[in-house]
Parts: C-alpha cells; sequence; structure tokens
C-alpha cells in the first residue's frame, strides 16, 4: 500500500536541456550500484524513436563498470520517465523498468534531484563531480519534504578520475 502523497516533479521539464552528463553527487542505497562505486556519472542523449539513451558509469577498483539503458517518458511527461536496463530483447517483461522522476532542477539545468514514487530511488545529480554543500542541503531538504529517508545517504565519491 503506498502511503506517500503522490511525488511532485518538475511541471515543466526541458528534455533537450536535461540530456548531456551528469555526476552523481549522492544517491540512496541500491542493491544494482554497489557501495564502493566512486566516480558516478550518467550520460543521456536522444535516440531516433524519441526515447532516451542512458550510459551509466562508474569506478569499481580501477576498472569501469558500464550500464547502458533506455528511458521513455511516461504520459508525455519529460519529468516523469522509466528506464530500463535489460537486454534489447528483455524490455518488454513487466517489471524491468525503474521509475526515474526528476523531482527538482535548477533553473539553469546545473543541478537535479531524482527520485522513485516509492521513495526508496534517490539521486542528487550535479553537471560537475563537485557541489557545494549549501546547494546540496537545499536539494536534499527538498527530498526530506516530499517522504524521502536520507539516513542511508551515500556521498558518492569524485577521485579526480572522472569516467566521463
Amino acid at each position: 500500500m503506498n502511503t506517500h502523497a503522490d511525488l511532485k516533479t518538475v511541471p515543466d521539464l526541458k528534455l533537450p536541456r536535461y540530456l548531456g552528463t551528469w555526476y552523481e553527487i549522492a544517491r540512496l542505497p541500491m542493491k544494482h550500484e554497489p557501495e564502493d562505486c566512486t566516480d558516478v556519472s550518467a550520460h543521456y542523449s536522444l535516440k531516433e524513436n524519441g526515447h532516451v539513451a542512458v550510459l551509466n558509469r562508474c569506478r569499481l577498483g580501477n576498472e569501469i563498470e558500464e550500464a547502458e539503458g533506455e528511458a521513455c517518458p511516461v504520459d508525455n511527461d519529460s519529468a516523469r520517465l522509466e528506464v530500463s536496463f535489460l537486454p534489447k530483447g528483455l524490455r518488454w517483461i513487466p517489471f524491468t523498468k525503474g521509475d526515474y522522476w526528476v523531482i527538482q532542477v535548477a533553473p539553469d539545468y546545473s543541478v537535479a534531484l531524482v527520485g522513485s514514487p516509492d521513495r526508496k530511488f534517490l539521486w542528487l545529480l550535479s553537471r560537475t563531480p563537485t557541489l557545494d554543500t549549501t546547494t546540496q542541503e537545499h536539494y536534499l531538504a527538498q527530498a526530506r519534504q516530499q517522504g524521502f529517508d536520507l539516513a542511508p545517504l551515500i556521498h558518492t565519491p569524485h577521485t579526480g578520475r572522472p569516467t566521463a
């Protein structure tokens, strides 16, 4: 049973401005992303079919791990994306997509807060590998207001060896 109010998202996300490279500043733990991953980045680009190609990378020791996926807007709302990272042939199977909802974005599209409506997933993203504490706190306060538990939040280390 969903006890949360509806997750508020950016009312008019300009997808072309959102595309490009983002660096993960913080996240809630996820089973498919190792906790000791560093230098996490995501690159979004528009595909010919209008969907968004997703390329996530992180550094695990000296190796770069990579995951390719595809995101498509839900109900023509570009702030509410559904992302799949399965092999192409399996993407039609139910329960293989994750909700990727843009909760807040800076006016210049330099910072974004993204989460899932069940409040299990949250990412704080920036166009640069570092983000000042005041800005981080502003966005994380928005997450708390929308019902996210930030106790297990992981601050992503960036080692100066970017993956993007």
